[in-house]
Order: C-alpha cells, then sequence, then structure tokens
C-alpha cells in the first residue's frame, strides 16, 4: 500500500477527529488536506502511520481552534457547529461513544473546554486512543493528560442531560413533531414540546431567524404553527434527515437550496431544545444555500396579503 491509499484508508478518522476538536466541516477538510501535505512531504515513513496522521490532525486542529476561539467570541448571536449529515467514521465497538460526542448538545459543551482539554477528551474518551498517542498528539506527558482528561470529563458530565432517549422513542417523536409543524398543528406541536422548551437560531448575523431564543411549549408551538404554513406557500420544503446524529430536517427553498437545518434534543419523552442552522457560511457543504433574505421578504408578503 503506498502513502496515498494508507491516507485515504485513514481519512474518515481523521475528518471526525478534527471535526470534534472544531465543530466544523469547512475547517475539518481544512485540516485533514493540511495533514496530507505533510505526510506526503515527510521523508521518513513512520512506525505507526494512524498514531503520526491522528496527532498531526490534532495539532492542526488545535492551532486552528485557537484563532477560530476569538472570531466565537465576536460571534453575532449563538453559535453552533456547522451541521453534520453522517459521520464517515464508524467503529462498532465505539458506536455509542461516536454518536453521543456528534451531537449538538455534546460540541456545545466541549466549546466549553480549553483546545487541549478538547483534544484529550475526543482522543481519548470517544475513540479510544492510549495516554502515549494522546501524550504525543498534544505534546505533553501522559500525566499531564490524565489530569486534561479528569477535568474535561468534569465539564463535560457537569452540562449534560441526566439521561438519554431511546433511539426509537427519538425518531418516532420526530415524526409526529414534522407532521404536526407540516400541518401548522398547534395543539400537536405544543404536546410534544417540554414546558421550559427553548428553539434557538444561529444565523451569524448573516441571515433572518425565526427566534435568537425562545422559551415555552405555548411560545415555540404558536410561533411553529403559524411561520411554517406561510413558508409552504411560497413553495419552501422540509426532509426528516438525521443531523448530528440526532433528529432533524433539511429545509430547502422552491429550487432545492438549503435554507438551514433544524435538529431536536429529546428527553423525557419530550422535545427539550429546538436549534437551527440558518448562516449560509454553515451550509454550504450541504450544497447550493437558498437566499433567506428573499424567502424572508415572501414571507412578510405573504402574510401582508392573508390579513
Amino acid at each position: 500500500m503506498n502513502k496515498a491509499e494508507e491516507f485515504e484508508e485513514l481519512r474518515p478518522l481523521l475528518f471526525s477527529i478534527a471535526y470534534r476538536i472544531l465543530g466544523s466541516v469547512s475547517e475539518a477538510e481544512d485540516a485533514v488536506q493540511e495533514t496530507w501535505l505533510r505526510f506526503d512531504g515527510s521523508q521518513t515513513l513512520p512506525t505507526s502511520v494512524k498514531a503520526f496522521l491522528s496527532a498531526t490532525v490534532t495539532r492542526i486542529s488545535i492551532d486552528v481552534l485557537r484563532s477560530a476561539r476569538v472570531r466565537r467570541e465576536e460571534y453575532v448571536g449563538p453559535w453552533f457547529p456547522e451541521p453534520l449529515l453522517s459521520d464517515p467514521y464508524q467503529d462498532p465497538a465505539r458506536s455509542a461513544e461516536l454518536a453521543d460526542s456528534v451531537s449538538m448538545a455534546a460540541l456545545l459543551l466541549l466549546e466549553r473546554l480549553s483546545p487541549l482539554e478538547r483534544s484529550v477528551f475526543v482522543l481519548r474518551e470517544v475513540f479510544g486512543f492510549g495516554f502515549d498517542d494522546v501524550a504525543a498528539a498534544v505534546g505533553r506527558s501522559e500525566a499531564a493528560c490524565r489530569q486534561l482528561l479528569v477535568r474535561a470529563r468534569r465539564h463535560m458530565q457537569a452540562g449534560r442531560p441526566r439521561f438519554e432517549a431511546d433511539r426509537q422513542e427519538r425518531q418516532e417523536l420526530a415524526t409526529r413533531f414534522f407532521d404536526a409543524l407540516r400541518e401548522g398543528d398547534f395543539a400537536g406541536l405544543r404536546d410534544l414540546l417540554a414546558a421550559d422548551v427553548q428553539m434557538v437560531g444561529d444565523g451569524g448575523g448573516k441571515a433572518p431567524q425565526l427566534a435568537r431564543a425562545l422559551v415555552g411549549a405555548e411560545n415555540v408551538a404558536r410561533l411553529l404553527a403559524s411561520v411554517f404554513p406561510l413558508l409552504a406557500r411560497i413553495d419552501v420544503t422540509f426532509e426528516p434527515h438525521e443531523v448530528n446524529g440526532q433528529p432533524g430536517a433539511i429545509f430547502r427553498d422552491r429550487d432545492g437550496k438549503v435554507l438551514h437545518t433544524m435538529t431536536l434534543d429529546v428527553l423525557g419523552g419530550q422535545i427539550q431544545t429546538i436549534r437551527s442552522v440558518i448562516n449560509p457560511d454553515k451550509l454550504g457543504h450541504l450544497g447550493p444555500v437558498a437566499d433567506a433574505w428573499a424567502i424572508d421578504g415572501e414571507v412578510k408578503q405573504t402574510r401582508r396579503q392573508m390579513k
């Protein structure tokens, strides 16, 4: 097997590591490409190609994350990770860790960690790397990495929900939610939402959004039931689709361009959080992006005509 073939075999793993550290599809792809350039340019073949490439992509991702943090502090409104439709890396032995770690909720918890804590947590807790490889990747001693992992676990566990919903239960609830959304069924939506449900959107100041943050079953159901029939009138459609390992949907304009994604956090038989990513900069990897401002104008015009 030549260099390029070895790299391609490990590409899914490298992307999955980088995405969890960075929360960005485009930045993760860039980190993987830079890793290839360094590997291709190296004169000697490492003892373990997997360890070498994983360490390289981790170091690159740490550097990118440090500079990205400054931009995220200046971000307009809530910041969410770029939506990921499918994780390219699969490992049956670690399927639970992989699925949990890519959810919007988990990625937002990872944002609370320092770049080193985040990297150690991802390599050790999610991908099961030995502490020797983790230490080599982040440039710290094994003892220091163990301490970083303890701190990271403490932060992650403090912010996690107390229990997770069964996968089938989540899907059934999501199906009922999207059916009610399609019908503009206020009562049907309200019954599926937790009393303190939150609906939050990431527009980054670059797109209009339903609500930057809305709380309460009545408020959220009323808004959803009033807006989505208007969107349907101007031929906006949606397809239920798993997003970041959670029930969700992709919304498209009449030309099939991506308007936004939506994900649902389901716990205790109710929807706890609805998150939408509508910032066009975060949707380009899903296909051509719709003009959200133009659609917003059409919705307002339709509403006026119906009065």
